[in-house]
């Protein structure tokens, strides 16, 4: 049975873009200083009772190697090699794709729709000359690809599609560019629930500028309508709680008052965002799919 038609965003592309145009350096200054913006995967899903005691330092180092291991499972989990053409939808200020690069030997492009992040990933090419010749980096959007039917081997994806208003045309353009029995790896938040509270609307879909149709369930419907084969899915939502529960740590931890009294309100809006995982209200998943 088909899927229903999908709501109509209440946001835009332009609004996502200006977004994080602005917003990039604020998250890199408590997140990730090199720009890598992402969630991860933790040895245990479990949430520690993080408190002020807690050095926020640790609590770093765990995040960011839970963020390494997200990277680790869907590079195993794709297979990509040295003889691989990588499109990274979504690529932000390019750290993950030059990971790739340097990693798999693969050439890797990755695009984003925002111009900052854009010149941020372009000038970082400028300290990996060695890897020039196999990296690029260009601003588009995910629903216009400015490439060749088939031109890819590998499609890859952090934390992109649910800021998308055309979510389906994505997908759609993903397929498009993959050649024949090429794969597609991403992961995505999903609403598991239609009815949100409007606590959950105010702190989670309205402040990231975004709204989703797709549960777990449904976007491997959406996926399998759009012609691919579902090789895997893996509901995270566990581990996106511990993301934000780390975050807001980080975020509230600072070597001065003005830096935890700047940070004290994003701080509170992670923990919001972990009660609505909690609440079945915000979902991550994980798709590995083929063409």
């Amino acid at each position: 049975m088909p899927s229903p038609s999908p709501s109509p965003s209440r946001f835009s592309e332009r609004e996502t873009e200006e977004y994080y145009d602005a917003e990039d350096a604020l998250y890199r200054s408590f997140w990730d200083a090199e720009g890598s913006l992402h969630w991860g995967v933790f040895d245990s899903p479990e949430e520690p009772g993080f408190d002020s005691s807690i050095s926020g330092s640790n609590v770093r180092d765990d995040f960011l190697a839970a963020c390494s291991r997200l990277n680790a499972i869907m590079l195993e989990n794709s297979r990509i090699d040295g003889c691989a053409r990588v499109l990274d939808l979504g690529c932000g200020n390019g750290n993950t794709a030059t990971w790739l690069c340097r990693t798999t030997g693969a050439h890797v492009t990755g695009i984003d729709l925002s111009g900052v992040r854009i010149d941020n990933a372009i000038a970082s090419i400028g300290d990996v000359p060695d890897l020039a010749p196999r990296l690029e980096f260009h601003k588009a959007s995910a629903t216009e690809l400015p490439f060749a039917d088939g031109a890819f081997s590998h499609v890859w994806s952090q934390a992109t599609i649910y800021h998308i208003p055309d979510k389906e045309k994505t997908l759609r353009e993903a397929f498009r560019v993959l050649r024949p029995g090429g794969v597609m790896v991403f992961d995505d938040l999903t609403k598991p629930k239609p009815d949100i509270s409007d606590e959950a609307r105010t702190f989670v879909y309205d402040r990231l500028l975004f709204d989703t149709d797709f549960s777990f369930y449904s976007y491997m419907d959406a996926l399998r309508e759009t012609g691919f084969k579902v090789l895997e899915a893996r509901d995270l939502s566990a581990h996106l709680a511990r993301s934000y529960s780390c975050l807001s740590q980080m975020a509230a931890t600072g070597e001065d008052a003005d830096r935890r009294e700047r940070f004290s309100a994003l701080s509170d809006a992670y923990l919001k965002m972990v009660q609505a995982v909690r609440n079945d209200e915000l979902g991550w998943a994980q798709y590995l799919c083929v063409k």
